[in-house]
């Protein structure tokens, strides 16, 4: 069966939300991401950050940082990337089209750019797998014998929430490949910075196929630092665990129920979906529905200073 190309759906949109509802970009709590609303402090950049092109000490010490933030196996490769959806869309494509499972509900940009490369959708026996762990948007963690085929593809875009749970250690089967995106926990969307790590055989025609220089000056110099700040993770991590179990208790004292997510967004059940969401956006608070479920909402976490506004909106 060949994969349905969709319209990519996305959190976002708050352009369309303003049309409709108004207001000031100042004005709305964008709760429809699962990005940390506390990001990681912009430093001081250097200025051939943005005047020369990323020398091979930048790349290197960035590799480092992170195998040393995530404990990368020696044996599996390691690049860095221009965010997950660079990387997302690029894998299907050096390698032969075959067949795929990517188990759903879950992140669409995945089955997407498989469909765009020729990909055909197989539940079982598929060539390749692609994991989302934990899963986009109910949070679902998977374990290593479940995910199977001689690719695999192990997305932990949301996984620095709960490392424990992290599957890197199967970077070093082959086929294997483990995502990392930068931006969503340490709340840099903006810089479009990843990771790819596992088999150097799928790993050197990804790096090919980026190009040289795929990350900016400015990406490596920040990823450097955050990667090597272990005490901001761990205090992150917990402010956003505290407030994950906040946002919950919001939503049930309104009548949802809590369906999963992780600590960067969270999924409810709710009786009308896009009406909650249209009730919230009249108080400039903009959410994300599912054009696969009308009863699921999901909301992230508001900053500390914005939780008035998300509770009034109630």
């Amino acid at each position: 069966m060949t994969l349905v190309l969709e319209k990519r759906d996305h959190g976002g949109g708050l352009d369309a939300a303003m049309v409709q509802f108004g207001g000031k970009r100042a004005d709305w709590l964008d709760l429809s991401t699962g990005i940390n609303p506390v990001p990681y402090p912009i430093p001081k950049f250097t200025h051939d950050a943005w005047t020369a092109l990323p020398d091979s000490a930048s790349f290197a010490l960035i590799v480092a940082q992170a195998r040393s933030f995530w404990s990368i196996p020696k044996s599996a490769a390691c690049i860095a990337t221009p965010g997950a959806s660079a990387t997302i869309a690029q894998l299907p494509r050096i390698i032969a089209p075959g067949t795929v499972n990517i188990p759903g509900p879950t992140y669409n940009e995945h089955a997407a750019a498989f469909s765009a490369a020729g990909w055909q959708s197989e539940a079982t026996n598929a060539d390749a797998m692609v994991a989302v762990h934990p899963n986009n948007p109910d949070g679902r963690l998977w374990t290593a014998p479940e995910i199977n085929g001689t690719l695999r593809i192990i997305d932990e875009s949301f996984a620095d929430v709960t490392p424990n749970q992290s599957l890197l250690s199967e970077a070093t089967k082959p086929g294997t490949v483990v995502l990392k995106s930068f931006g969503k926990f340490w709340g840099l969307a903006g810089l479009r910075l990843g990771f790819a790590i596992g088999d150097p055989e799928i790993l050197a025609p990804l790096a090919d196929a980026l190009g040289p220089w795929q990350v900016s000056g400015p990406a490596l110099q920040i990823g450097a630092e955050a990667l090597a700040d272990f005490q901001w993770a761990d205090e992150a991590r917990a402010r956003l665990a505290k407030d994950a179990k906040r946002l919950d208790a919001l939503l049930e004292n309104q009548g949802a129920i809590t369906l999963g997510g992780t600590d960067l967004f969270r999924l409810y059940k709710v009786d009308d979906a896009l009406a909650a969401q249209e009730h919230l956006a009249e108080s400039h608070v903009w959410s994300r529905t599912f054009p696969y479920d009308n009863t699921w909402l999901r909301l992230g976490l508001p900053a500390p200073d914005r939780w008035d506004q998300l509770e009034a909106a109630f």
